[in-house]
């Protein structure tokens, strides 16, 4: 199977993407609306994304993107992210004075830019990018910062290992496929709990991503939060996102702890009735 990434050949992307389709074919892509293009052309069968970092936060675009687009987040995967200082082989650590990497990264790792104040931090669009083009360019006082994957892919050599400043920092990776049609307005989880995407859910699916918007009135968000309360189910995660050309207007997204049972679908034409509209965003195995 061909699945679409954000990112070079030997990104943290890359690693995940194996991990949960082990044997596919890598495309990777420039931009992330490219990811989201192959799937819905379907010259991709799946993509792998990073939805969010345990430092970071949640990766914005890609949130915005699983709104927009017709995909279906078909499952999760945890990925433990090791950052490593990789240069062209014959390079020193002793001779470094730059060293490139996604901002991300080297944000993560400011305990080894003190430990050495004579090597400067320099942004670059791709983690494995970076290790590709100081490789490629045979730059001898350059190395990038990314994970293993990348040492592999491009004959990279590591100089030092786990730079990373927080040991627990994992990224949460979605799998997603190409979906039916889109949410709609008022009502849209009950079309959406239709044949839509029941298909597409895989087998031990026990968790859920949803997008809402409500009204700006008094206790609309509490009666939107109460159909999941009512029925005794978990809510895991949920955060608010600016609506794209829409000024001061928010969507929310739920993640909660149950599959394509009954309680979820009635939690679901619940909010379909409170919400200005609702999309159920993927149904799937939790990692």
């Amino acid at each position: 199977m061909k699945v679409a990434i954000q990112g070079e050949l030997g990104s943290f992307s890359h690693e995940a993407a194996e991990r949960m389709l082990p044997r596919c074919t890598v495309v990777p892509c420039a931009r992330s609306a490219e990811v989201f293009d192959h799937v819905e052309r379907g010259s991709a069968g799946a993509a792998v994304i990073p939805i969010e970092n345990t430092l970071a936060g949640t990766v914005a675009e890609h949130a915005d993107l699983l709104v927009a687009r017709n995909v279906f987040i078909q499952g999760e995967y945890l990925l433990r992210i090791v950052h490593n200082v990789i240069a062209a082989p014959g390079v020193k650590l002793a001779s470094l004075r730059r060293v490139l990497s996604h901002p991300v990264a080297l944000d993560q790792c400011r305990d080894f830019f003190r430990r050495h104040p004579q090597v400067e931090s320099v942004p670059f669009y791709d983690t494995a990018g970076s290790v590709k083009h100081v490789i490629a360019e045979k730059l001898k006082d350059a190395a990038g910062i990314a994970g293993r994957q990348a040492a592999r892919e491009y004959s990279g050599k590591i100089l030092e290992a786990n730079v990373e400043d927080d040991k627990r920092n994992f990224t949460r990776f979605f799998l997603i496929r190409k979906s039916g049609k889109a949410a709609g307005r008022r009502g849209a989880g009950r079309r959406q709990g239709s044949a839509d995407y029941h298909r597409l859910i895989p087998r031990g699916a026990n968790k859920t991503s949803i997008a809402f918007k409500v009204g700006n009135v008094p206790g609309a968000l509490f009666k939107s939060l109460s159909v999941f309360a009512l029925r005794d189910i978990s809510l895991s995660k949920i955060e608010s996102r600016p609506m794209r050309g829409r000024p001061w207007e928010y969507v929310f997204y739920v993640d909660f702890l149950r599959g394509d049972d009954e309680p979820a679908r009635n939690a679901l034409r619940h909010l379909g009735e409170v919400a200005e509209f609702v999309k159920v965003l993927g149904i799937y195995p939790a990692a």
